[in-house]
């Protein structure tokens, strides 16, 4: 593994780190307006991510199929879909200004399970991160090195708002700036982790790999679905959240056809 790849899975951790960060700074929590224009652009990276970086590279390398190439995709689609639902059957985690837990019962802190939300929806990031210098390293002429850059930093991009979204509300719960920031931090570090574990493990079937860019496809669109776009919609009706939507997907496309 060369150290642009290391730099590249490492980029959307620092995202993560210098949104977190922003807790040390600002002394109230985000305004609602605010965390729904935030969730918008990330639900819009998100999802021209999941187009352009990982369905679009495995529809083309399963064009050897005819007619039958969208047959890989859809599986990998769905598994990723149903990866995503077990996990979050089996995590008890709290989404940001819900009451309710979801998951199994469990005594652990709000705090945590608020933090375990998003450890839970950063596990796709990773994963789409690493299938993706997967390809690039095994020689794989669907997936260029710009390519794999654009995606590492759209999700940087749309790692920084969440970091402040998760490490903000964390203080505002009655932890020190310190260990809100820190448990920011931490919940965005299963991404290096899911990404290197995605390269190892792909590394060792790369025949697979429009099942596996599919897949980090269909995980990181139930994040959107079944997380982003209710939180970005709820409350009193505004049209914030569906404009940035819009902006963090037109970057997001333009980063990829722009830098793959």
């Amino acid at each position: 593994m060369n150290m642009d790849t290391v730099i590249g899975i490492l980029i959307p951790f620092v995202g993560t780190a210098l949104g977190s960060a922003l807790v040390m700074f600002m002394k109230r929590e985000l305004d609602t307006q605010v965390q729904r224009a935030l969730t918008g652009f990330a639900s819009g990276v998100m999802v021209a991510a999941s187009i352009w970086s990982l369905i679009v590279p495995a529809l083309d390398q399963a064009e050897g199929m005819g007619k039958l190439s969208f047959l890989p995709v859809a599986v990998g689609f769905w598994l990723g879909i149903l990866f995503l639902l077990l996990l979050d059957s089996v995590i008890p985690h709290l989404h940001m200004n819900a009451e309710k837990a979801e998951g199994p019962k469990s005594k652990l802190q709000r705090t945590t399970m608020m933090v375990l939300a998003v450890a839970l929806h950063n596990i796709p990031e990773g994963m789409a991160v690493g299938v993706v210098y997967a390809g690039f390293l095994s020689g794989n002429s669907y997936v260029s090195a710009g390519g794999a850059l654009a995606l590492s930093i759209g999700i940087a991009i749309q790692n920084f708002p969440e970091g402040a979204i998760i490490s903000m509300p964390l203080h505002a719960n009655g932890k020190t700036k310190f260990r809100a920031f820190l448990d920011g931090v931490l919940s965005g570090a299963v991404e290096p982790i899911g990404a290197l574990l995605t390269i190892f493990a792909s590394g060792l079937i790369v025949p697979a790999m429009p099942y596996l860019l599919s897949f980090a496809a269909g995980a990181m669109m139930y994040v959107v679905v079944e997380e982003l776009i209710p939180e970005m919609s709820e409350g009193e009706h505004s049209n914030i959240g569906v404009l940035m939507f819009s902006l963090g997907f037109t970057l997001m496309m333009a980063l990829d056809v722009a830098l793959g």
